[in-house]
């Protein structure tokens, strides 16, 4: 169903020239179809910026639910932004207390960059558990990515992350472990996610907090969960929303590091990603930059385009299908809300009437 092109955010004419539906503000006022609001907190660095907006745009503008949808991103003044990224923020994005005026039907809040040991240290963690918790009561839905997840077991439930030791990067087979549960309906039983993180929360963590896991990995661990009430708020510890090249940007940030002095080692393969004619490219592409390092000569450019286009992306299907579910059950709950109250048959405390069938 059609995106709704509220504002003059270049992402919504970037999805519509890949191929999404988008249509504009007097398009949609003439239609008569429901209207959802989905809010985007987008926590991510300047250079992420407008491809993470797009990324989410996508998977809502994806869902096969009858409804037009209108995409409400905006950030937290705590996080540091440089000129460029400042200028896009006031110029495309609302304010929180916007957000709060108008209300939201969903709420999706991306990872973000971090520099201290412990995330409560963090500039922006007390800006996060604000919106959190508004969203908690005045949102149907949460749904957070990796980083955002480790903050809410955090400071919801009192679980920590834990340094992983090096990072787990790449993309990981995951099986859904409660098949019951509506967010995983339709969803494969074994399916693929990328990870890029440093720090895990474990299946015994969130089992400590009460938390219901619906699909993790033996490699990657726990990617998809849910909270105690089995809805209002979705974790996600993964990245479903990932473009096809997003690793092969990342890979190639981790390689430029090398090469500036930045880190120390050379950057290993993400895990699962590059198949074994990318990786004998990328090992002779390393000979070369090690050789014009060495010899002080310019760098060699990374031969992008060429990995690019034998690149396969096998975690997509899921995650639309996973966003499609997630939009499906905002839409039910509060149409029904908008019709009936909850005394006529849904009880807030279990919106997916899930609780006597899974005990």
């Amino acid at each position: 169903m059609p995106l709704v092109a509220n504002s003059d955010l270049p992402a919504f004419e970037r999805l519509r020239q890949e191929g999404e539906t988008v249509v504009s503000r007097d398009a949609a006022l003439r239609q008569d179809i429901r209207e959802l609001h989905i809010g985007l907190l987008n926590m991510m660095p300047d250079a992420a910026l407008a491809a993470t907006e797009r990324q989410f745009f996508r998977l809502v503008g994806e869902s096969n639910q009858i409804a037009q949808f209108y995409m409400h991103p905006f950030t937290l003044k705590a996080l540091t932004r440089g000129s460029e990224g400042a200028d896009h923020v006031a110029r495309y994005y609302e304010t929180f207390e916007d957000i709060k005026a108008q209300g939201l039907d969903g709420l999706i809040i991306t990872g973000a960059n971090v520099s201290q040991p412990d995330l409560s240290l963090e500039p922006f963690w007390e800006p996060l558990i604000e919106v959190v918790d508004w969203a908690y009561r005045n949102v149907t839905s949460t749904l957070c990515s990796c980083l955002a997840t480790h903050a809410v077991m955090q400071f919801r439930y009192g679980q920590k992350r834990r340094p992983l030791g090096a990072k787990r990067w790449g993309v990981f087979t995951h099986r859904v472990v409660d098949h019951h549960h509506p967010l995983v309906t339709g969803v494969n039983t074994r399916f693929d996610v990328p990870h890029s993180r440093f720090n895990d929360i474990s299946r015994l963590q969130f089992e400590e907090a009460g938390v219901r896991i619906l699909a993790e990995s033996p490699q990657a661990g726990v990617h998809l969960a849910v909270s105690e009430d089995l809805f209002r708020l979705v974790l996600f510890q993964g990245h479903p929303e990932y473009d096809t090249i997003s690793l092969l940007k990342e890979y190639k940030r981790e390689v430029l590091r090398f090469a500036h002095g930045l880190r120390r080692d050379y950057p290993p393969f993400p895990e699962n990603y590059f198949d074994m004619t990318l990786e004998a490219v990328l090992e002779e592409y390393k000979d070369r930059l090690l050789a014009a390092s060495a010899a002080g000569r310019p760098l060699p450019d990374m031969p992008e385009a060429i990995i690019a286009e034998r690149l396969d992306n096998t975690w997509h299907d899921t995650a639309e299908a996973v966003l499609s579910n997630w939009v499906g059950k905002i839409y039910q709950i509060t149409n029904h809300e908008r019709s009936v109250p909850f005394m006529a048959g849904i009880d807030p405390d279990d919106p997916l009437g899930l609780r006597h069938r899974s005990g």
